[in-house]
């Protein structure tokens, strides 16, 4: 890659895939199923129930997305939105942690800065494989470690379940329905924090999106769809949905048959600079998807800062990890962002 393309940064392999060179292992990922990462019931069960909507922080309020109710919602049951508590000692707060199920009302929470404000903010979209929103290891463990930084983060909990591209255990067939409900919500949450920028002390130009898994391909898709993928309501609708900067953590659906790029994703120049990172030996999401898309950044001269791991599995987010390399993405990420100009 020369000067005038993307600036990739290799840790781990070398990316064979990124470059387009022949690989036998980025065909291999591609054939395989897309996959979504298993919520806590499916990996720990020793977890419980509660039939209850969500509740952020103490100190911290959730505000709706929509005014009037989430569009395009005629044929969705009106199941009643439950919690699964899953007992996690290696949670940053506490020993237990949170995923929401069946979200109709989509939400928004706001972590205010600590310290300085730098007038920067990240929408956080937690993974889930578009099944549930992993609220806890994904959301404000994550937006308790950006907000300790003097930046404003916003937890977004998004429509669930089959709201955008997921696996179907029925059919054992990957599925995009026709109403990105998931998307929607994504879009309007940049376009409210993007109309409340001075409220809040943000700059209207340094709103970034941060996903991890499912999360991570609502990164890419509000980082190269900017039409509303709703019916515009109010005021709101007509700012642009557009982030300033990219942040993909593992991301999943990306990669489809043949080791291409979803059909979806028509990355420009008008795609934000983006920071992708993925371990290699990642059992749920392959890592095709973060190289699929790495080329494609490249390809249209879009700055991109990619890191894949020998090792590091899925979903480590915060928490801590055996492998240390993996452990030192956050100043990874705080680095980057110095040297784009956003902190």
């Amino acid at each position: 890659m020369d000067g005038k393309g993307s600036t990739v940064r290799r840790i781990g392999f070398l990316l064979a895939c990124v470059l387009g060179l022949p690989n036998p292992a980025c065909a291999i990922a591609a054939t395989k199923p897309a996959q979504t990462e298993a919520p806590a019931k499916d990996r720990d069960e020793d977890h419980r129930w509660e039939s209850r909507t969500w509740q952020p922080p103490p100190g911290l309020k959730q505000i709706p997305l929509w005014p009037d109710g989430a569009p395009d919602m005629q044929d969705v049951p009106r199941v009643p939105e439950r919690i699964e508590i899953a007992d996690t000692p290696d949670a940053l707060e506490g020993r237990t942690s949170e995923a929401a199920w069946d979200v109709t009302a989509p939400t928004l929470t706001v972590f205010p800065p600590k310290g300085r404000n730098t007038g920067v903010a990240i929408v956080v979209f937690p993974g889930g494989g578009f099944k549930a929103v992993v609220v806890t290891k994904q959301g404000t463990e994550i937006c308790r470690w950006i907000a300790s930084k003097g930046m404003t983060c916003i937890l977004s909990k998004y429509r669930v379940p089959k709201s955008n591209h997921y696996w179907d255990r029925d059919c054992r067939c990957a599925v995009t329905p026709k109403i990105p409900r998931a998307l929607q919500d994504a879009q309007r949450t940049i376009r409210l924090v993007r109309s409340k920028a001075r409220e809040w002390n943000i700059d209207p130009n340094k709103i970034g999106a941060m996903g991890f898994s499912a999360g991570g391909y609502l990164v890419a898709q509000t980082s190269n769809i900017f039409k509303p993928a709703y019916r515009p309501i109010d005021a709101v609708d007509k700012i642009s949905s557009r982030p300033d900067f990219a942040i993909a953590f593992y991301p999943g659906h990306l990669c489809r048959a043949g080791a291409t790029l979803d059909p979806g994703i028509r990355v420009t120049k008008k795609t934000p600079p983006t920071f992708l990172l993925q371990a290699w030996d990642d059992p749920v999401d392959e890592i095709c998807n973060s190289t699929v898309y790495a080329r494609a950044l490249d390809a249209a001269g879009v700055p991109a800062e990619v890191h894949l791991f020998a090792k590091g599995g899925h979903a480590f987010a915060l928490r801590k990890s055996e492998h240390p390399v993996v452990a030192a993405w956050p100043s990874l990420v705080e680095n980057w962002l110095k040297e784009i100009g956003v902190l």
